[in-house]
């Protein structure tokens, strides 16, 4: 067993995905409190999880290891390709200790229960004005974060997670994990309040390189979905993520300002680069005043076509076919 913060931290990577368990937590950032039902296992070297909404909306989520489907009863089946974190935390404490420990000093508080499990607490405090504070609870046995708070420096937390029943176990049945057919989403986005609307095509996205002339020092950039006619960049420390994103809007009358819904801040801003309209957003869990100067170091540029031989431009003007031109 441990005998330091740090070495609770290393097993609570492995555990993350490595600990087989079902059980009910609830979420809660603002106002907003919702819960979920999970069961988690690693099973023949392949993480298998289900999550499945017990408030609002009927819906759910199964991850078999690289795939994640998302089961609503208006969309049918939707494949995610992994961009969801896989359960609370999953991601972030694997392979990211070391940038951790640089940007938060750890320590161990009184031990807590939770759930009806002994509990390990671990205080994350950051070295910095640009990150907010942790709390995290780990099951003493199996080193699984069962609770966590993010703080801000004057203690009042923005965020919590936290299991209300957990059970231990490697007894769950595959059909737990199974993922419906396509025939049977089908009937059930057809059962469903409404069919959703296939997005009408984005805008022709202009040529533009950016760049952020100031972030906080230990945030790394990490791989982003891409937004329809835009462009994203996530960072991460390790433990805290903030995106950047950046789309043009023409003469739109698009929203501005910034706002924070637990421990997520929202800032947008609108950015004039060569006559053209700019959308600025900047979010992620870090605290207000570090998203906006994150938002005001970012310069934009328009990206000079791409010159082609004039070989190339005669055959184009000869050999052009329908669908042909590809970037």
């Amino acid at each position: 067993m441990p005998t330091t913060a740090e070495g609770w931290l290393e097993q609570m990577g492995p555990a993350l995905n490595a600990t087989s368990y079902k059980g009910v937590f609830v979420y809660s950032r603002g106002d907003q409190v919702s819960s979920m039902r999970i069961a988690h296992r690693f099973h023949d070297g392949e993480v298998q999880e289900r999550l499945v909404m017990q408030d609002g909306d009927q819906g759910e989520i199964i991850r078999r290891g690289g795939r994640v489907f998302c089961i609503l009863p208006s969309r049918g089946r939707i494949q995610l390709d992994a961009m969801l974190p896989s359960g609370p935390f999953s991601e972030v404490f694997s392979d990211k200790m070391a940038p951790v420990r640089r940007w938060y000093a750890a320590r161990l508080l009184d031990d807590d229960r939770v759930a009806g499990h002994k509990a390990v607490v671990i205080a994350l405090n950051p070295k910095d004005i640009h990150r907010y504070r942790y709390r995290l609870w780990l099951e003493k046995t199996s080193g699984l974060l069962v609770k966590s708070q993010v703080l801000t420096n004057d203690d009042k937390v923005l965020e919590r997670f936290q299991f209300t029943m957990l059970e231990l176990t490697d007894d769950i049945p595959d059909s737990e994990f199974r993922i419906p057919s396509q025939e049977s989403t089908r009937k059930l986005a057809i059962s469903g309040a409404r069919q959703a609307q296939p997005p009408s095509p984005p805008p022709p996205m202009p040529q533009l390189t950016w760049k952020l002339s100031w972030h906080p020092e230990g945030f790394q950039a990490t791989p982003a979905p891409h937004p329809p006619g835009g462009q994203a960049v996530a960072f991460s420390d390790g433990l805290a993520s903030f995106s950047v994103f950046i789309a043009p809007v023409g003469n739109m009358d698009m929203p501005t300002g910034i706002s924070r819904i637990g421990a997520t801040t929202i800032f947008m801003s609108k950015v004039v680069a060569d006559d053209q309209r700019h959308l600025v957003t900047v979010v992620g869990e870090i605290p207000p005043e570090t998203a906006v100067k994150v938002a005001r170091s970012i310069r934009i540029e328009r990206q000079p076509a791409p010159e082609q031989p004039e070989k190339s431009a005669a055959k184009a003007d000869t050999a052009v076919m329908p669908g042909g031109d590809h970037d």
